[in-house]
C-alpha cells in the first residue's frame, strides 16, 4: 500500500545521529503463549492470572500472540518494518522450569533459533534476561523477597550466556524492577499479588543484587554484547507548593526512580528526608559488599518512559498507573492528574517534553556516572477494535511516537537541553498487541493489530509510519554516502 509519511518523518530522519538504533520491544509472557509445552515451568504470572479478578478482562496468556509458534511470521513483519534491533525477553521458567538446576534444552533451543533467525533477517538481538515472569517454585520460596532468588538469577544468566553470548549484541539484565517491587510486592496489582507496602523494599535490593550477579556472569562467560539495565523513570513533581506535597513528591521520586538508579550508578542508596527515613530503613542496612556487587560498570543505561507523575500529600484514592489497589489508599500520598495533557487508553498523560527534561535531570544527578542512554521502551495504548478488515488508522499513536522521538532527539541534539547525554537508540513498545499484564487484552500498544481469536496480524498505520521513518533514514544515509 502507499502510505503518506506520518508527521515529521523527514525531519526526524534528519535528526537521527549516525548509528542510531531504531527498534521494537516485546516481553515473553505477553506474546509467546505455549505455556504448557517444551518443558516450560509455571511462573508467578501464571499463578497470579488464575486468581479471580486479577486480570481486568479475565484474559489468559496461555495463547497470547502465539509467538512461540509464529516467530518466523513476526520476524518477517520486523524485516518489513525495517528496524535495526528487536528487544525481547527470555522466559526464565522456559529455560529453568524451577528457576534452578539444569537447563531445559528445549526451551533454550527456542531462543537459540530465534537469535539465529533475527541475525539472518539482518535484525540485531537485544535480550532481556528478566521481564517479570519469576519461576513459580522460586516465588513459593520467597521470590524477590529472598536473597536466594538473586543468586539463582546469576546462575541462570550464566546458562544463557554460555549458549547465546557469542551472538547477542545487547543484554538487559532486568526490566523495570520498580514495577515488580511496587506493583507486585507493594500494592498487589501485579504478580505475585503481595500487598506489603514499604515492607516490599527487600525486593528492590534483591533484584539489584541479581542484576549485579547477572552482569558478572555475562562477562565471566565472555558474552560479546553490550550490557545494561532497563529502568522505568517517571519525572515527579509536587501538586502544590506546600511542604507536605514537596515531601511526598520527594518520597515518591525515591520510590520509583532513585532507589534503583542511585545504587546502580553510584554504588549507594539515596538518603531519604528525615521524616520518611524509617520507611526506607531496610535499604540503609545494605552492606558495602552488596553495594559494590550492585554497582557494576554498564555499557548503556536503558530508560523506559511513559508518563510524568504529580503527587499530593494524603491518601484516599485507589488509583495507580497499573490499576486500582486498595493498598494505595493506605499510603500518605496520591497521584494527581495532569488536566493540561491528553491521555492514552490507560489514562496516562501524553507529555513528551518530560522525556528530555528527565534526561537532563539524570545527567545533572549522575554526571559522568550516567552511561550512554537507550530509550528501551516508549509507546501508548489507545481504544481499538478487536478485529479489523484493513489497515487500522491509529493517528494518536503516530502522534505519540513522533512527539516522543522528536522531543528526545531535539533534547539530546547539539542545541538541546540534554545535549551532553549520549543517546544510542529508541525502541517502540510494542511490536504486537499483546497480553497487557493485569489489563489483559483491554489495552493495545502494538504497531501490529492482533485478532486474538484468529491470531491474524494486521499492520496498523503506525507500522507504516515507522517503516517510512526507517526508509527515510536509510535513503538519507545512501545519499550522504554517495
Amino acid at each position: 500500500m502507499t502510505v503518506q509519511d506520518g508527521p515529521n518523518v523527514e525531519q526526524l530522519a534528519q535528526q537521527l545521529p549516525a548509528g542510531f538504533i531504531l527498534g521494537v520491544a516485546t516481553a515473553a509472557f505477553q506474546i509467546e503463549g505455549s505455556l504448557d509445552v517444551d518443558g516450560r515451568g509455571p511462573s508467578s504470572w501464571d499463578a497470579f492470572a488464575e486468581k479471580p479478578g486479577a486480570i481486568s478482562d479475565g484474559g489468559s496468556a496461555a495463547v497470547a500472540c502465539d509467538h512461540y509458534n509464529r516467530s518466523g511470521e513476526d520476524i518477517a513483519l520486523m524485516r518489513e518494518l525495517g528496524v535495526d534491533s528487536y528487544r525481547f525477553s527470555l522466559s526464565w521458567p522456559r529455560i529453568q522450569p524451577d528457576g534452578k538446576g539444569a537447563v531445559n534444552e528445549q526451551g533454550l533451543d527456542f531462543y537459540d533459533r530465534l537469535v539465529d533467525k533475527l541475525l539472518a533477517a539482518g535484525i540485531s538481538p537485544m535480550v532481556t534476561l528478566f521481564h517479570w515472569d519469576t519461576p513459580l517454585a522460586l516465588e513459593h520460596d520467597g521470590g524477590w523477597l529472598s536473597r536466594a532468588t538473586a543468586e539463582r538469577f546469576g546462575d541462570y544468566a550464566s546458562l544463557v550466556a554460555a549458549r547465546l553470548g557469542d551472538r547477542v549484541a545487547q543484554w538487559v539484565t532486568l526490566n523495570e524492577p520498580v514495577s515488580v517491587s511496587l506493583q507486585g510486592y507493594g500494592l498487589g496489582v501485579h504478580a505475585p499479588g503481595r500487598q506489603l507496602l514499604f515492607d516490599a523494599l527487600p525486593a528492590v535490593h534483591h533484584q539489584l543484587l541479581g542484576h549485579g550477579l547477572a552482569v558478572q556472569a555475562l562477562r565471566a562467560a565472555g558474552a560479546l554484547g553490550r550490557i545494561g539495565v532497563a529502568n522505568m523513570h517517571a519525572p515527579v513533581s509536587p501538586a502544590g507548593t506546600g511542604y507536605r506535597d514537596g515531601l511526598m513528591a520527594a518520597t515518591f521520586d525515591l520510590l520509583v526512580n532513585r532507589i534503583f538508579a542511585d545504587p546502580l550508578l553510584t554504588g549507594s542508596y539515596p538518603t531519604p528526608p528525615l521524616l520518611v527515613r524509617p520507611w526506607f530503613k531496610v535499604l540503609g542496612n545494605a552492606s558495602d559488599e552488596d553495594m559494590r556487587l550492585i554497582h557494576q560498570p554498564l555499557d548503556f543505561y536503558g530508560v523506559n518512559y511513559y508518563y510524568p507523575v504529580r503527587i499530593a500529600a494524603g491518601g484516599g484514592t485507589h488509583s495507580t498507573p497499573a490499576g486500582d489497589s486498595e493498598m494505595m489508599a493506605k499510603l500518605p500520598f496520591h497521584l494527581v492528574p495532569f488536566p493540561e495533557y491528553g491521555v492514552t487508553g490507560f489514562g496516562w498523560p501524553v507529555a513528551p517534553e518530560h522525556l528530555g527534561l528527565m534526561l537532563r535531570a539524570l545527567k545533572d544527578r549522575y554526571g559522568e556516572a550516567l552511561p550512554p542512554v537507550v530509550i528501551t521502551e516508549s509507546g501508548a495504548s489507545f481504544p481499538e477494535p478487536a478485529r479489523v478488515s484493513g489497515t487500522l488508522r491509529d493517528q494518536e499513536r503516530i502522534d505519540y511516537l513522533a512527539g516522543h522521538l522528536g522531543h528526545v532527539l531535539a533534547a539530546t541534539g547539539p542545541a538541546g537541553i540534554a545535549r551532553d547525554v549520549q543517546l544510542l537508540g529508541f525502541y517502540v513498545w510494542t511490536l504486537l498487541d499483546n497480553f497487557e499484564w493485569a489489563a489483559g487484552y483491554s489495552q493495545r500498544f502494538g504497531l501490529v493489530h492482533v485478532d486474538f481469536e484468529t491470531l491474524q496480524r494486521t499492520p496498523k498505520e503506525s507500522f507504516h509510519w515507522y517503516r517510512s521513518l526507517s526508509r527515510a533514514r536509510r535513503n538519507r544515509g545512501h545519499a550522504q554516502a554517495g
